[in-house]
Parts: structure tokens; C-alpha cells; sequence
């Protein structure tokens, strides 16, 4: 302010020319003429710094139609979305201008009608393609049927295990839960009265996925270490593991409506669905045959200790520590908890840059010239597709 009044009064003065004026101020001639016509308008008042805000608003949304929009919207359950009010709108305005629905959405989110959505983290993709199976014991998929409650009200989480190319229901065990220990012990007593598997298929649910690297956890980290390779489906694609699901229909049908009065009951259901499904309902996909009759026994029997991993000789292998870290060349790289105590192996792709890998799974790559988080300190990349 200031500084506006010494200038207006040196020009007053005709102490210099205008431009001389200007340019010892700092300031443009168009400046300096708008700054003497408020003051000769206004006087010192005239000076003052005004907002810079526009005057008019041409897209400006009309008050009544905000109001329209703000009424569309409901309440509760009967809440529409911004495509459906545009469409009402153009209904009850007829051919009056309708906002977009981009304006729709800021205008209800300005009210507090909108409450924006945390953004939701996926697991990340499986690296390798789906590979069909023809011969038993190739490929096996598991899944939890959908949870249900039972005539006494507790949950029953069923889990199914299958033989994809024989359709043989290995297990149908209803749990309490999806816990991790309780899944395992199923597998187990499975792998000991059939074997295992070459791959095992599953979605990226909870306990055969996580958000960690590579999407392992620790049930997938156990069948790596067994020498099964795991497969998940593409999120939001239950068709690709068509034939489990298509088993799911048949035993929801048979044996889910209504419940069993408690979980004992229901599992009696299961043992007697599995004993049909497996030697007295001949399958179409199968010639008629029943899975029963098609489907033999693993020739890789369940282990009485669990393996190590076995690298190529191409690759360095580093243990992770228990807070998930591994220690490579005086450098940190986070791995992840879900690996803690397990050997991984560093491949080098190029000069600087390398691969981690966990068994047949690739957990991502890093670039030993980023430093960007410390002098010591690494970061996994994205895992990309396996070729």
C-alpha cells in the first residue's frame, strides 16, 4: 500500500516521465495507469487490494437445479448415482441445459451428499497364464463355497478341493472360518491320503492370496516350499475356473437350502454329497463316467519334512529376515512378512537391474542405482508378467 501511494504521488509530481516511473517501481504501464485512475476515482480507498475472484460464473449451476439434484439423490438405500439424476433431469427440464454428470457428482459432494470411496488395493496380478490339464493331479483348484449359517447360528465356510481334469471332489469340509491354520490342516490330511498336486488353483481370496509381493501368503508360501506351483485367476472371473464353480451350483443345490441344524450335521451332508459326486453321478464332460472311475492317486507323495528351495546356479539366494527385510551388498530390500525366514533368489537381467524370485514365483525387480529412499535402502518394483 505503501508503495502504491509513493508512486501515485511522484507521478502527481511529474518528477519523471511515466515509463521511467514504472519501470523504477517494477511494475508494467497498464499497472501503473490502473493504480493512478482508482486513486483520482477513489482516493487512498481506491488502492487497496481487491479480491480476484470472477465477477460471473457462466457455468455456474442454477440454484433450483441444484436443488433438483439434491432431491433426486434420495436417502438411504433409494441414493441414485449422478448418471440416473442426469437422466431424471433431462425428464423434468426438459430442453433447459442438464450439467454433466462430472458437475452432478461436485455439486452433491460439495453438500455432503457424496462421501468419496477409499481407493481399494488389489492383489496383485499372477504373472503366468492359465494352462488347462488333462491327465489327474496336473492341476487342482480350491475355493470357498459361500459362507452360510447353520440351524443353531454359527458360520459354515465350506472349502472345496477338486482334480480338474477328473472332476474328483477331494475334499468338502464346512470351517468355522477362513483362518489361514484351519485351511492348512484340510490340505494336509488331503495331500496325505492323495499326494500332490503339480499346480493348485485358487481366487485371490483370503488365505490363498494376500496384498504382499508376488500375492503369496502363507498357505501358498507352504505349497511352493511342497513343490506346487499356485495359480490364481484374474480378479472378477470366476469363469476361469469354470469347472469348481460348476461343481459349487451342484452342491448348493444338494445340500445348503435348508442348512443342517448345526455343523456336525452339515458336514454329514458334505460326506454324502462328496460320496455321490465321486462314484454314483456319472458327468457328462467325463463320457458319462463318473470322477471316481477316472481320477488315481498322486505319485508325489506328502513329505515327512518340508523341502528347501532349490535355485538355478545362475542365482544368488538370501534369506529374509523375521521383520521381513533382506540384506544384499550392505543394502536393505523389503520382501515382505509373509516370506520372513524363507530363501529368495536375485537373478541379473542387466548391469544394475535384477530379479527376485520366490521358487517359480517372480516377486518383482529393483534397479541396484535407485536410492532414492537412502543410501541403503532398495524397493521392489510392480512384478510384471512372466513371458
Amino acid at each position: 500500500m505503501d508503495e502504491k501511494l509513493l508512486f501515485v504521488s511522484e507521478h502527481l509530481r511529474d518528477s519523471q516521465t511515466f515509463s521511467a516511473l514504472c519501470a523504477r517501481y517494477g511494475i508494467s504501464r497498464r499497472t501503473g495507469y490502473k493504480w493512478v485512475d482508482r486513486y483520482q476515482a477513489e482516493g487512498a480507498a481506491g488502492l487497496l487490494e481487491r479480491s480476484r475472484r470472477p465477477r460471473e460464473h457462466p457455468d455456474q449451476v442454477p440454484a433450483d437445479v441444484c436443488r433438483a439434484i439434491l432431491e433426486l439423490r434420495g436417502r438411504g438405500r433409494t441414493e441414485i448415482g449422478p448418471k440416473k439424476i442426469q437422466a431424471l433431469l433431462r425428464e423434468r427440464l426438459g430442453g433447459a441445459a442438464v450439467p454433466c454428470r462430472t458437475t452432478i457428482y461436485k455439486i452433491l459432494k460439495q453438500a455432503g451428499r457424496i462421501v468419496p470411496r477409499r481407493a481399494r488395493r488389489r492383489v496383485p496380478l499372477a504373472g503366468r497364464p492359465l494352462r488347462d490339464a488333462h491327465q489327474p493331479n496336473a492341476l487342482w483348484s480350491a475355493d470357498f463355497k459361500g459362507q452360510f449359517l447353520t440351524g443353531d447360528g454359527q458360520w459354515c465356510y465350506p472349502l472345496t478341493i477338486m482334480d480338474h481334469a477328473s472332476r474328483y471332489l477331494l475334499a468338502c469340509r464346512g470351517l468355522a472360518s477362513t483362518r489361514t491354520q484351519t485351511a492348512r490342516l484340510v490340505f494336509e490330511q488331503v495331500f496325505r491320503e492323495y499326494g500332490l498336486p503339480e499346480r493348485l488353483r485358487t481366487d485371490n481370496g483370503v488365505p490363498f492370496a494376500s496384498l504382499g509381493r508376488g500375492g503369496l501368503s502363507k498357505l501358498s508360501v507352504w505349497w511352493i516350499r511342497l513343490g506346487i506351483v499356485p495359480e490364481r485367476i484374474a480378479p472378477g472371473h470366476p469363469e476361469q475356473n469354470g469347472r469348481h464353480e460348476r461343481m459349487h451350483r451342484t452342491l448348493k443345490r444338494a445340500v445348503a437350502r435348508p442348512a443342517a441344524a448345526n455343523a456336525q450335521a452339515q458336514q454329514q451332508r458334505f460326506n454324502r454329497f462328496s460320496r455321490g459326486y465321486n462314484t454314483e453321478r456319472p458327468h457328462e464332460a467325463l463320457s458319462q463316467r463318473r470322477p471316481g472311475d477316472v481320477y488315481a492317486p498322486s505319485t508325489q507323495p506328502y513329505p515327512a519334512r518340508l523341502p528347501e528351495l532349490v535355485y538355478p546356479s545362475y542365482m544368488q539366494t538370501h534369506k529374509v529376515c523375521d521383520s521381513g527385510v533382506m540384506y544384499w551388498r550392505a543394502r536393505r530390500i523389503y520382501i515382505g512378512h509373509v516370506l520372513a525366514q524363507e530363501q529368495v533368489g536375485l537373478e541379473q537381467i542387466d548391469d544394475t537391474l535384477w530379479d527376485v524370485w520366490f521358487g517359480p514365483v517372480r516377486l518383482g525387480s529393483f534397479d541396484e542405482r535407485d536410492t532414492r529412499l537412502g543410501d541403503d535402502y532398495l524397493t521392489i518394483k510392480k512384478c510384471y508378467p512372466c513371458s
